[in-house]
């Protein structure tokens, strides 16, 4: 049987590829960080434990027989902590890490690694779709390590002969998403009037069901090798649009109305959710086409399905009771 090695194994992604991996009938090793999150693995993967990605703390035993790495772990932002979201710390783990990992994989006889980046290596969004042929101009330290580790992979590569695969990634959604597509959800189903009638934005977002094709595919595709692609659903929308979808899906009714996007930004900076605002409210385009015509990728799934999976699986708490 053929083994996979999936770096942050216990996250929103790594539990659901791990799954997949496993129903495609492959071997499956997860790192884990804590002994807590070993319980997280899906039933029949076998955790490999792992202190942090930047110490690389495996023996060669863990690599032995893996022909595929699927590398997702990574520091991400953490806002208001400038200590965590520190450039040294972005680079540590995110690229030097990434850097032995990749050796370690090469040094073992890996065949394939599949690095998961991150759109942000484009940049924060301009008013046309990126591309892979765009030059990156990342804006901040976690655009700015993956675009560093995806250099890196590049070179090694060419010294071992590793084959990589690189997939940027816009927004990730799906059951068991967190932070702000979650908070989204949570305020359309509490019913509340929001203030995004004339939001007029456009975001490519990609679906968890999605996101584990797209890792399928450039696992066995021989012509994904030494490739970077940009995935998305391919149903781009605007704010108002994504939250119509949400409500039709928990069968809600949502009234928008309009409220000066001035007035709309300095509420959001008096309240302290400048980048949440943002993130919402902003326009973020991915083409995806090149994946689409050299792998002959298409999404089983579209946006309103996906919608509805990921809505099935969070709790609508009462605004008045709380989260429950």
């Amino acid at each position: 049987m053929p083994t996979v090695f999936i770096t942050g194994a216990t996250g929103f992604i790594g539990r659901a590829i791990c799954a997949k991996m496993l129903e495609n009938g492959w071997e499956v090793k997860g790192t884990f960080r804590k002994e807590s999150a070993i319980s997280v693995l899906p039933a029949g993967v076998e955790g490999v434990h792992l202190d942090s990605i930047e110490s690389c703390n495996f023996c060669d035993q863990d690599f032995t027989g893996i022909d595929t790495v699927i590398h997702l772990a990574a520091h991400v932002h953490i806002m208001n902590d400038p200590v965590v979201d520190s450039v040294e710390v972005f680079r540590k783990v995110n690229v030097l890490g990434t850097e032995r990992l990749a050796r370690m994989a090469a040094k073992a006889g890996v065949k394939r690694f599949i690095f998961i980046s991150s759109v942000k290596v484009n940049g924060e969004g301009v008013l046309r779709p990126y591309t892979e042929k765009d030059i990156p101009e990342p804006q901040d330290a976690y655009g700015t390590s993956k675009r560093e580790a995806e250099d890196s992979l590049a070179c090694i590569s060419a010294e071992t002969g590793l084959q990589t695969v690189v997939l940027r990634l816009p927004l990730v959604y799906g059951p068991g998403v967190k932070a702000n597509f979650k908070n989204l959800i949570k305020i359309t189903g509490a019913g509340l009037p929001l203030p995004f009638k004339n939001i007029s934005n456009r975001r490519s977002f990609i679906y968890l069901g999605n996101l584990m094709d797209v890792i399928i595919t450039c696992v066995t595709h021989p012509l994904a090798v030494g490739e970077t692609f940009l995935v998305s659903d391919g149903q781009d929308v605007s704010t108002p649009e994504l939250i119509k979808i949400i409500a039709c899906a928990m069968k809600k009714k949502v009234v928008l109305f309009f409220l000066h996007p001035i007035i709309l930004k300095a509420l959001c900076k008096i309240a302290g959710k400048t980048e949440e605002m943002e993130k919402l409210t902003g326009t973020l385009l991915v083409d995806s086409s090149k994946i689409r015509n050299l792998l002959g990728w298409k999404p089983p799934f579209t946006l309103e399905e996906g919608i509805r999976e990921t809505v099935r699986g969070i709790e609508i708490a009462s605004p008045l009771r709380g989260s429950q």
